[in-house]
């Protein structure tokens, strides 16, 4: 069928239950609303969301309005931040994957660009899976950024970043929510950098706790100082996003998670005691 929105939200139930009776995917874009120097606090859940409906215009999918509320991480000192806790962001999360297959909608595709995304997010993905038989899947669109050949390093992609959030904003039609203001440009050293060995131990505020000192911290924003740039810097920062999603091949992972269904009927036929099968049996 031919979707008048690839936005959940905007359609009527008829068209959601219509679309579900050919297709079972749907785009769950989700990120924080935080301290993000001169962008708006929602900067990089739009900047999900603007990655996930490129996607659906690909494949002809349904995309949830994306989700602003998780585990911020360390931007919590900015009183404009909405810290949940990660057990909160992931009964969250839980929550909405329990709520989404029971409509039909099997095929799950979670998407962020948030670093410290995958510590609400990861714990879904197996637990969910461990008690439906249903296998969600999570793209990182830090690490997405970096493979894709777009950029040739990642301090690339941060120089573009701006442009991919503003780009997203064009694409959702609010370019006007962002400020004109060169405030932000200056780059600065993160102040937990006294202690910067202790987080590279592991991914992104997964090794160990800590939140900014100076709002400065997160994050230096590109000079926008007219409209002029404003518009020049969403139109490059548009094409980037496009070559990113091109990247993904969004067609070819929906491919293999019908692959993976079948691979999996097979394993929980020889194997009833791994808890995707034994719960799923269970509940029947």
């Amino acid at each position: 069928m031919r979707l008048r929105s690839h936005l959940l939200n905007v359609l009527i139930n008829d068209e959601v239950e219509a679309y579900l009776k050919e297709n079972d995917v749907i785009i769950v874009p989700f990120g924080p609303t935080e301290l993000h120097g001169g962008l708006p606090l929602d900067c990089e859940t739009i900047l999900a969301e603007g990655m996930a409906l490129l996607m659906a215009e690909r494949t002809n999918s349904l995309v949830l309005p994306h989700v602003p509320y998780i585990y911020s991480g360390a931007t919590a000192s900015g009183k404009g931040t909405i810290q949940l806790t990660v057990r909160e962001s992931a009964d969250m999360l839980h929550g909405l994957a329990q709520s989404l297959l029971r409509s039909g909608f099997k095929k799950q595709i979670y998407i962020s660009l948030h670093g410290p995304a995958h510590i609400s997010i990861n714990p879904v993905v197996r637990d969910f899976f461990d008690e439906t038989g249903v296998a969600i899947l999570y793209i990182d669109g830090m690490i997405t950024a970096q493979k894709s050949g777009v950029f040739s390093n990642p301090k690339e992609m941060m120089l573009n970043l701006d442009k991919m959030i503003l780009g997203a904003y064009k694409l959702r039609n609010r370019l006007d929510d962002i400020l004109l203001t060169s405030e932000y440009a200056e780059p600065v050293t993160q102040t937990p950098s006294v202690f910067g060995n202790l987080s590279a131990q592991a991914f992104q505020s997964g090794a160990t706790g800590y939140y900014f000192k100076e709002h400065s911290d997160h994050m230096a924003t590109s000079a926008i100082p007219d409209i002029e740039t404003r518009d020049r810097m969403a139109e490059e920062g548009l094409v980037l996003l496009d070559k990113m999603v091109d990247t993904i091949d969004f067609p070819t992972l929906l491919k293999e998670m019908a692959i993976q269904e079948d691979y999996l009927e097979e394993v929980y036929e020889r194997y009833p005691h791994v808890p995707a099968a034994y719960n799923r049996h269970k509940n029947i």
